[in-house]
């Protein structure tokens, strides 16, 4: 049993039944998705995931929402939030991004937390010795999909971030300067990962 069930939108009241209407709005009439109910547990937090999501996530910005959208969702599959990747897959349906890229951001972000766990074990190990060893593991996952090398980089810098991995999101960084990403589409790219790892952070917790 979930520790905070969705609070329904005819049971909602004040705050929460304001932030319940102004999501129906962004969401264009159709119901407002399961997690933004739990939020309504805490006001102050719906309305903060509400402005975050609807500016970081939801709209376009420096980077356009199918590049937003497939980075929520690599996200959302590192965070391991179910509900989180249903919303998401289907908003990226909606837009008309074929399955096979919502599989793809998947895969380059379980690549990207491979690399994340051999080149923190390289940092924390205390040893010089690693450094000079061969990575030795493979990752043509970034790039062999159908995923532009930009957003693949994006995905990269966002997952290497939240998995506090030093050189690699440093390393990413520079591969995404290298290939032309902006510094402000990569500050948007991480605002829009802070406010799906607060989103799904929040789910998973009332679902534990």
């Amino acid at each position: 049993m979930s520790r905070l069930p969705p609070i329904a939108e005819s049971a909602a009241t004040d705050k929460v039944a304001q932030t319940y209407e102004r999501l129906r709005e962004m969401f264009e009439g159709q119901p407002i998705p399961g997690p933004f109910l739990r939020y309504g547990h805490v006001p102050a937090f719906l309305q903060d995931t509400y402005m975050n999501f609807k500016k970081f996530v939801w709209s376009e910005g420096t980077l356009d929402i199918p590049s937003k959208t497939l980075v929520a969702i690599a996200v959302a599959g590192t965070l391991r939030c179910g509900e989180w990747l249903d919303v998401l897959t289907a908003r990226a349906r909606q837009l008309g991004l074929p399955e096979t890229q919502v599989s793809e951001s998947l895969a380059v972000a379980a690549s990207c937390q491979m690399y994340n766990v051999f080149f923190k074990f390289r940092e924390l190990s205390g040893s010089e010795l690693f450094s000079g060893m061969s990575v030795g593991l493979r990752a043509h996952t970034f790039a062999a999909t159908s995923l532009d090398a930009k957003l693949v980089e994006l995905i990269n810098i966002a997952v290497s971030d939240i998995n506090g991995c030093k050189p690699c999101t440093s390393g990413h960084v520079e591969k995404a300067r290298h290939l032309g990403v902006s510094d402000e589409a990569m500050l948007e790219c991480i605002q829009c990962a802070s406010t799906m790892a607060a989103a799904c952070a929040f789910v998973n917790a009332a679902n534990a």
